[in-house]
């Protein structure tokens, strides 16, 4: 049995080109859809609370509920950042 070599880089050339496009589709309507955005850019920053608070925590915590101290972290300081911002400059919002 002779194995192809072109074949497996084929699939992978295929599975790029598609991946790709997806993220272009993804990149050229991000403007209309922010909030999917911005929830995966919370969700990527949380790779990188929980585990620092996991290990802050002396494991205390179980790792579900580290990530959930970490969102909650997240959403606390995107909440006071998002009212700073209302109280300092209404005429915007």
């Amino acid at each position: 049995m002779k194995l192809n070599p072109l074949k497996p880089s084929l699939t992978l050339l295929q599975t790029t080109t598609q991946a790709i496009g997806e993220v272009s589709e993804i990149w050229s309507e991000w403007r209309r859809q922010k909030l999917p955005l911005y929830l995966f850019l919370a969700l990527c920053f949380n790779l990188i609370v929980a585990p620092v608070v996991y290990a802050a925590s002396g494991n205390e915590f179980s790792r579900t509920q580290a990530w959930a101290l970490g969102l909650l972290g997240l959403a606390t300081a995107a909440l006071s950042i998002y009212l700073f911002f209302v109280m300092f400059a209404p005429e915007k919002f």
